[in-house]
């Protein structure tokens, strides 16, 4: 099977994890970015995710239409506002991983 990497489109894993006993407050926090950013033209993919063994591990599974316009959304005020400061309200910490899509070729 040959594999073929997405050269254009561009995942991202946005994984949070939640200041103890503010997991309810975080998720509102970060469904409130759903409405936004799915207006953005350049999103395919933002969706909003809780581990199920871990209740206070957060993620978001994004795709962009190209690096241009996954800059362009990290510009926005909203997001900007949303990562002021040290963490985000109600956030212990989080990571941001960039990722290419390996589609299998049939």
């Amino acid at each position: 099977m040959k594999l073929l990497k997405n050269e254009t489109q561009l995942v991202c894993i946005a994984r949070f994890y939640a200041i103890d006993g503010e997991v309810d407050k975080l998720l509102e926090n970060l469904h409130g970015l759903i409405r936004l950013t799915t207006q953005e033209g350049g999103c395919l993919r933002y969706e909003l995710n809780q581990s199920v063994d871990k209740p206070e591990e957060i993620t978001f599974i994004e795709k962009w239409y190209d690096q241009k316009t996954f800059d362009e959304h990290c510009s926005k005020p909203y997001l900007k506002d949303f990562f002021a400061g040290d963490n985000p309200e109600h956030v212990k910490s989080y990571e941001v991983s960039l990722h290419k899509e390996i589609i299998p070729s049939i």
